[in-house]
């Protein structure tokens, strides 16, 4: 592979308008989408069916016109560009491989048709399989390889011809789950090594926390975050984020007081101090965000609890407890040498005001 410099890509007030087949009436897909993709980041635009991802990779892919709004690939506008013109390859979630051609003629494939020379096409094919580990594989037929296979071929024809952005639509969904998480390390290790910038679409949230520098999360065509997966697994923006990512409690509280972004609020009459991001005030109903994992329930703590589910899980003990008329899953991990509480016993539960988040209570 050449030492092309990868590209950013922009998006400037994008929309896409459909038609609803049923009610005749238009609705936006892709509503007013700003993004600034930096080059040699690796992007995943994640969300549930119909959130309008998919929509917007077509669109940066050439396969969709925007309805409003520009795209630009590095400094250059775009959306007149068919598909071919654009310097963008991606990677199906069908493969699209050509069956009755062998994997060199099919990675050679783009080559062959940007006309290059046979002895660089040979080269390129060459040094491609090996960093996709194929090397040996030139000869054998599509269909006599696992899917796993396929998929690094069809990985293998996108970056030999050098794309300035590469685009992955789901790439991994036709895999068994152990394949899934093996395939995703090696397409973020290839990335890495090559420096080239990544958009990659998945409704899997634990795929896209472990591949991703930045997380775009969308509802309804609409972004709803964009940040590290750190970021948004800690500090999502409303309840849609933070129980899209990851398992999650959501504790009713009252606001007591607020210095310094420590917030201590009251839940069902016991005290508890939580970091927040925005300014509240005394008497606001607000929601204490509490991942499972960052839970402790002991003897002794901070709000009382009464335990309906307790059950061994190996790495952890799963307990799902009543706070009042709330139900919390807790995470207690590495449960050797703790006391394991069963159900029908009161306790209670304690957090550091670090791990938890405060959202304002949806009206």
């Amino acid at each position: 592979m050449s030492a092309k410099a990868p590209k950013g890509v922009r998006l400037e007030h994008v929309s896409k308008i459909y038609q609803d087949p049923k009610t005749k009436k238009n609705f936006y897909a892709v509503s007013d989408c700003c993004l600034d993709i930096r080059p040699g980041s690796f992007i995943t635009l994640l969300g549930p069916s119909g959130c309008g991802k998919t929509t917007t990779l077509r669109m940066v892919a050439g396969f969709e016109s925007p309805d409003e709004g520009e795209i630009y690939l590095g400094d250059e506008p775009i959306n007149a560009l068919t598909p071919n013109k654009r310097d963008t390859a991606m990677v199906f979630q069908s493969y699209a491989l050509f069956p009755h051609y062998n994997v060199f003629d099919n990675v050679a494939y783009g080559l062959k048709l940007r006309k290059v020379p046979k002895p660089e096409i040979a080269r390129r094919v060459k040094d491609i399989l090996e960093l996709v580990e194929l090397t040996g594989m030139e000869q054998r037929m599509t269909n006599q390889l696992s899917g796993g296979q396929q998929q690094r071929v069809a990985l293998a024809r996108a970056l030999v011809v050098e794309p300035g952005v590469l685009l992955f639509d789901e790439p991994l969904s036709n895999l068994d789950a152990k394949l899934r998480v093996q395939m995703r390390t090696e397409i973020r290790r290839i990335q890495q090594k090559l420096g080239i910038t990544a958009i990659y679409v998945t409704h899997d949230q634990s795929e896209a926390m472990s591949i991703s520098d930045k997380i775009i999360l969308m509802r309804k065509g609409i972004i709803e975050q964009m940040g590290s997966p750190h970021e948004i697994y800690y500090h999502p923006v409303n309840e849609f984020v933070a129980d899209f990512i990851g398992e999650c409690n959501f504790l009713p509280c009252m606001v007591k007081g607020s210095e310094n972004g420590v917030v201590t609020a009251s839940v069902i009459g016991s005290d508890v101090q939580v970091e927040s991001d925005y300014p509240v005030k005394a008497g606001d109903m607000c929601k204490i965000v509490l991942r499972p994992e960052a839970i402790r329930i002991a003897e002794k703590g901070q709000i009382p609890c009464k335990v309906i589910l307790s059950c061994f899980m190996g790495s952890y003990q799963n307990y799902h407890v009543m706070v009042g008329d709330t139900l919390v899953k807790i995470a207690d991990n590495c449960p050797v040498n703790k006391r394991i509480f069963e159900v029908g016993e009161n306790a209670f539960i304690s957090f550091e005001k670090e791990c938890a988040h405060l959202l304002k209570a949806s009206k």
